[in-house]
Order: C-alpha cells, then sequence, then structure tokens
C-alpha cells in the first residue's frame, strides 16, 4: 500500500532545505504522497529511505521504453484517472500489423508507410511509433525472416515480435541486438520459456491472460521469475471488454495500488472495416492503451488517431506554445513585411502555414503571450501596445528592415493608434482577421 505523507515525512532528512524545490521536507512529502515528485529530488535523503520509499514513490504504471534510439517510445508512468487532474504523461504508441506470411513486397510496403506517416503538428513530430510482426505461419524461420526485413528497411522503428514459440522469439530477437523490442505472447502455459528469452535478450515482455484475474497472477508469477519490465493483455477483444478491463486495470493501479496489473497495457484494435478500426482505436487512445495495434497505415486514419492522441496527451493546464523570436519565412531580406502575433502554437503554425502559401518572404515577430491566442491574449493584457512596442525594441528586428512597418492581427486593430504612439517613426498597418485571407493580403500589399 502506498505510505501517506506523513509517514513519507518521517523518513526524510527534515531539514527544510529547499533543495528539491519545495519551501519544507513536508510539504515535499505531501507532493511523493500524491505521486506528483520524484525521490530523486532530495539530494540528502538516506540509502535506507530510499529503500522504503522507492515502491511508495514509483508512479502506478511501471515506466518502459519500446526500441532504442531517437525513435523510442516511452509509455507508462501515468498517475491519474483523468487528465484535467494533472495530465497524461507518456501518449500512446500507435503500432501496425506485418505478418510473417506476407510477401516482401507488402511488408516493405508497410515499412515504407510507416517511415512516411510522420507529419509536424503544432511543432511535434507524430508518427505511427511501432511494427507488430505475428508468427501467423508458425515457421520459425518465416519469423526471423520477417523480422530481418523489417529492421532492415526501416532499422530505427520499434518492433513487437509476436508469438508463443520461446525458440522463434529467441531467434528472431537474436537478428535485433540492441533494440529492445517487446516479445508479446506470454502467457500460462509457456510463462517460463518466453521469461527466459526475454530476460536473456534484455527485451520487454508482453503477457495475455483471457482475464484481469489471470492476469493479475501472471505478471505476478512473471517478476518472481525475474521480468520487470512487461506490457499487459487483459485478453479483451470487443470494444465495450477494452473499456471495462482497461479502466479496472487504470482504477485498481491507481485508486488500489494494485502493483501486480501496473503496467502498460496494448490492445488490438485490427478490423477489417477500416473506419471501425479507426473508431476502436479512437476508444483505445482515449481510454488508457499504451500500446494500440492497427492493420494498416492510411493518411485519414493516421491523421485522425494523430490528432486525438495529441489533444489527449497535451497538459490542459498549460498551453502549446512557440518561442518567443523573429522568424524569417521565406527568403528575407530588407523588404520583407513585419508581422506579429502570439505564441499559442495553433495560432503560429496556422499563420506561417498561409505565409508560405502566399509564396511572399516575411519576418513573423512571435510574442511571448503565455500560449494564448491573439483575442484571448488582448482580453488577458498579455498582447498589448506596450508590450508589442518593447518586443520590437528589444527584438532588434529595425536593424534588418529598410521600412518600419509592423502588420498586426485585424482582430486587435484597436490597437494600431496606441502601437504608434509607443513606436515612434513606425506604421502600423491593420492586417486580415482571418489567417486564410493572408495570401491574398500580401500580395496584394508586396
Amino acid at each position: 500500500m502506498a505510505l501517506s505523507g506523513v509517514e513519507i515525512f518521517k523518513l526524510l532528512p527534515k531539514t527544510n532545505c529547499k533543495k528539491c524545490g519545495h519551501p519544507t521536507c513536508l510539504a515535499f512529502a505531501m507532493k511523493l504522497a500524491q505521486r506528483q515528485a520524484s525521490l530523486d529530488a532530495c539530494p540528502d535523503v538516506s540509502e535506507e529511505a530510499k529503500m522504503k520509499l522507492g515502491e511508495a514513490s514509483a508512479p502506478p504504471f511501471r515506466p518502459i521504453t519500446l526500441g532504442a534510439g531517437s525513435k523510442a517510445v516511452k509509455m507508462g508512468e501515468e498517475t491519474v484517472l483523468f487528465r484535467h487532474e494533472k495530465k497524461f504523461v507518456n501518449p500512446c504508441a500507435i503500432a501496425v500489423e506485418v505478418k510473417d506470411t506476407d510477401s516482401e513486397e507488402s511488408i516493405k510496403a508497410v515499412v515504407a508507410a510507416v517511415l512516411d506517416s510522420e507529419i509536424d503538428r503544432v511543432g511535434q513530430k507524430l508518427r505511427i511509433d511501432a511494427i507488430l510482426i505475428k508468427d501467423a505461419s508458425g515457421d520459425p524461420a518465416k519469423l526471423v525472416q520477417a523480422v530481418a526485413l523489417v529492421a532492415a528497411q526501416g532499422p530505427e522503428i520499434p518492433l513487437i515480435i509476436s508469438t508463443t514459440n520461446a525458440a522463434a522469439a529467441d531467434a528472431a530477437i537474436e537478428k535485433i541486438p540492441g533494440k529492445r523490442p517487446i516479445l508479446y505472447g506470454a502467457n500460462e502455459s509457456n510463462a517460463e520459456s518466453m521469461a527466459q528469452t526475454a530476460k536473456k535478450h534484455k527485451a520487454i515482455l508482453g503477457v495475455s491472460a483471457p482475464n484481469l484475474d489471470a492476469l493479475s497472477t501472471l505478471t505476478e508469477k512473471i517478476k518472481a521469475l525475474g521480468v520487470e519490465d512487461m506490457v499487459i493483455d487483459p485478453g479483451s477483444r470487443t470494444a465495450g471488454d477494452m473499456l471495462r478491463d482497461n479502466t479496472f486495470i487504470r482504477r485498481a493501479a491507481i485508486k488500489k495500488s494494485v502493483k501486480s496489473v501496473g503496467y502498460p497495457v496494448i490492445s488490438f484494435a485490427q478490423r477489417d472495416d477500416h473506419m471501425l478500426e479507426a473508431l476502436v482505436a479512437s476508444l483505445c487512445i482515449s481510454k488508457y492503451s499504451s500500446i494500440v495495434v492497427i492493420s494498416s497505415v492510411e493518411k485519414w486514419k493516421s491523421l485522425a488517431l494523430f490528432t486525438l492522441r495529441q489533444n489527449i496527451y497535451t497538459d490542459p493546464q498549460v498551453p502549446m506554445q512557440v518561442e518567443q523570436k523573429i522568424y524569417d519565412i521565406g527568403e528575407t531580406n530588407a523588404d520583407a513585411p513585419l508581422m506579429i502575433t502570439t505564441n499559442f502554437s495553433l495560432t503560429f503554425f496556422i499563420v506561417s502555414g498561409e505565409v508560405e502559401n502566399s509564396k511572399v518572404p516575411v519576418r513573423l515577430a512571435v510574442m511571448d503571450s503565455e500560449g494564448l491566442s491573439v483575442l484571448t491574449a488582448w482580453a488577458a493584457g498579455k498582447f498589448t501596445a506596450s508590450k508589442i512596442a518593447q518586443f520590437i525594441q528589444e527584438s532588434g528586428v529595425e536593424n534588418k528592415i529598410s521600412k518600419k512597418e509592423l502588420i498586426i492581427p485585424g482582430y486587435v486593430a484597436i490597437l494600431s493608434g496606441a502601437i504608434e504612439e509607443k513606436l515612434p517613426g513606425w506604421k502600423v498597418i491593420v492586417g486580415p482577421r482571418e489567417a486564410n485571407a493572408l495570401p491574398a493580403f500580401l500580395k496584394t500589399k508586396n
């Protein structure tokens, strides 16, 4: 059971040194009890206390890293049931399935689609994260061949090897040393052999069982065999069963501190109907799956799932924002017009996208408004004439332009006169209210 804040406080140094970032040891203890702080933040905690507090302060869901290198995927570490309580920590991974019975051309096509799936949305790189290779043939040689082919075509793509044959798994993982795959397929009948294979290759073990009780018993058994890193599958395949089981697992781990189910959940959303598959995958993303397996990569499906995942895993208390600075869009020179907007990510990427569409080189001044949109920032007093003038003066952009002209968003046209007063010698031009009118506006002005 988790320790209370007072119980944790008794094990801390009680020096109130503030090195942890909190005013007192008691305040730090309370944050530890709520799993909103890490014990590593206290530099003076004793080794004995670390041993006692380690498990109590650990997140309810074990942190797991699938793959290696720049495209490795972190999962687990979740601490809340609902994102408004704090936030969801690690976005779920989306994996696409290939079978070892598929043709070489078909497998290569899937790998190419995964490599081509990456998009940039409001400053984040979104993509299909992994490939699951299924042992559909029952022939270890074919599984090994498929794993080797995928690894050769996409060496950085994290892999999930799906087989219940420990010998086949061992041979397949031999082909991808150091890649830290998931070996999915451990069950009650093969737990010992699969655990040995996972330990040998330092792989993550995917554990499945027909129900939650059996799953809890099985993870305890596998942990006793020396395997710490697992992902779990409660056996649910219909949307209703997934919703039920994922919710039970989340509640048990967070509310009851049930360690035997405190592992990332893998869910299988594959359907013959691609629209139905997208809906089931959306449910899994929304309700606690850490890995969602789909059957194919289509642009429309990927965009829908990426957007949903990004929205759910964005911190609701911190607006998405970009860095305050002057951005050069296109090949700018001294005659390039100067525009200004706020640093809300969605505003920036919509505005910059329309500027790019215009083919007119522009300097875009992005001002820190704490991640608020133009109208919201103006209403909150964070996008005012005084602050705009100060930003423009301190940016040094005046030395890079031939004409002292500043284009402001049409929604804050009311600020034009005040900005000119604060920036002597400057002319303020009121731009369009909507970003989609920028291409025509810039071409006319140019």
